[in-house]
């Protein structure tokens, strides 16, 4: 159950008010030292991958660019496993991750689920393109203790390798045919959020993926991302997520202080014959947090927080999500009130929690936001 927060009517009211007024001071760096919420738990329990949805929006069609398929891995640089399950070893996966390349795995012909004792690093000196591709049979879990994945350009500990690691197009890394389970970053002190994965740098994309019980800290104004967070792409390019689900059915779902599946601070994302559903943001009292509250329970599905940026939806369901405080399905503000949405061939219906909703209900954004919703539904959102 979501933790609620009952305020006299007109009290939300002037709430709302004072959150828009404030909301271009809400948001820091994705860099900085943080302390857990007090009382956060390091573990919970965990689900097994094998019995969740499949991967993508089943009446997703909308056409994909090519920048946006699935990588070529034909040829790889690196094999996890000879052929039995045993041999794909969790250090194997990891050490693979840290030499970088084309990965893929060979555990049988049976769906395997390969626990996790830390996370997966990449090293941003080690290749400049990263594939890890699950052959539809991989699934990561981090056993309710731990992230799965980490790439960060300007963590020392994975290598500086340029003047601008907060804009540098590698290293690319991307995540396919591969399920990424009960994944935990709650009992993480720096660099926060991200349950499954988190990304600072180059560029990320995710391709026929399932997302299913990974969490980070329930609590904090700036702290999210269930099952990834991610900052400063190359140039602002976007995030991809391409027939990918987030949870899918209730038990499955991703959760954490805001952005129950995907939080970013000033990054982009184009969405393509996705499902989101089922997610919560667990927080209370917004951001900036208000008095008495530990802040955050923005963004169901999705929280997109900075500057010029751009969301695109397309061919996707955004459902059964849940908030306390700002967007059910999206929580979107552009600081500088500079972002726009695009909304095609989507449905974002039936939503739980939340208020300011000055144009849909279930998106929270600027009222002058640009938003475009062509072929979609957008409704039954509270």
């Amino acid at each position: 159950m979501l933790k609620r927060w009952t305020l006299h009517p007109l009290c939300r009211l002037c709430m709302a008010a004072i959150f828009i007024l404030m909301s271009g001071c809400g948001s820091g760096g994705g860099g900085g030292k943080t302390e857990a919420p007090s009382g956060q738990t390091s573990y919970f329990p965990t689900v097994n991958p094998d019995d969740g949805p499949p991967a993508g929006n089943p009446a997703g069609t909308a056409s994909i660019p090519a920048e946006a398929n699935l990588e070529d891995v034909s040829s790889p640089d690196q094999i996890v496993g000879n052929g039995t399950p045993e041999s794909c070893s969790a250090e194997a996966f990891i050490d693979a991750v840290a030499q970088g390349g084309t990965i893929v795995f060979d555990c049988g012909p049976d769906p395997i689920t390969i626990t996790l004792p830390r996370p997966a690093k990449v090293f941003n000196n080690a290749d400049p393109d990263i594939v890890i591709d699950g052959g539809g049979l991989v699934s990561l879990s981090g056993g309710g203790r731990t992230r799965l994945l980490y790439m960060n350009t300007c963590d020392p500990d994975q290598v500086w390798t340029t003047d601008h690691c907060q804009n540098q197009d590698y290293p690319r890394l991307t995540v396919q045919n591969i399920t990424f389970a009960n994944g935990n970053s709650s009992a993480e002190t720096e660099y926060d959020g991200g349950g499954a994965i988190w990304v600072r740098g180059g560029r990320f994309k995710a391709v026929n993926c399932r997302f299913f019980n990974n969490a980070c800290a329930d609590e904090g104004p700036d702290v999210g991302g269930g099952a990834i967070r991610v900052f400063s792409q190359y140039d602002g390019l976007p995030v991809t997520i391409v027939h990918c689900t987030f949870g899918g059915v209730e038990g499955y779902g991703n959760r954490g202080s805001n952005g129950g599946a995907i939080s970013s601070i000033g990054v982009s994302w184009t969405i393509i014959n996705s499902l989101f559903s089922y997610n919560s943001a667990l927080g209370y009292g917004a951001n900036p947090a208000q008095s008495g509250t530990p802040g955050g329970g923005s963004g169901g599905a999705i929280y997109n927080d900075g500057n010029t940026m751009t969301l695109t939806v397309l061919g996707s369901r955004i459902e059964y999500n849940e908030v306390n405080e700002h967007g059910s399905a999206i929580f979107f503000v552009s600081n500088d009130h500079t972002g726009d949405i695009i909304i095609d061939e989507s449905a974002i219906t039936d939503n739980i929690g939340g208020f300011w909703y000055p144009v849909y209900d279930g998106i929270s954004m600027h009222s002058d936001t640009p938003i475009t919703v062509t072929d979609s539904i957008i409704e039954n959102n509270s």
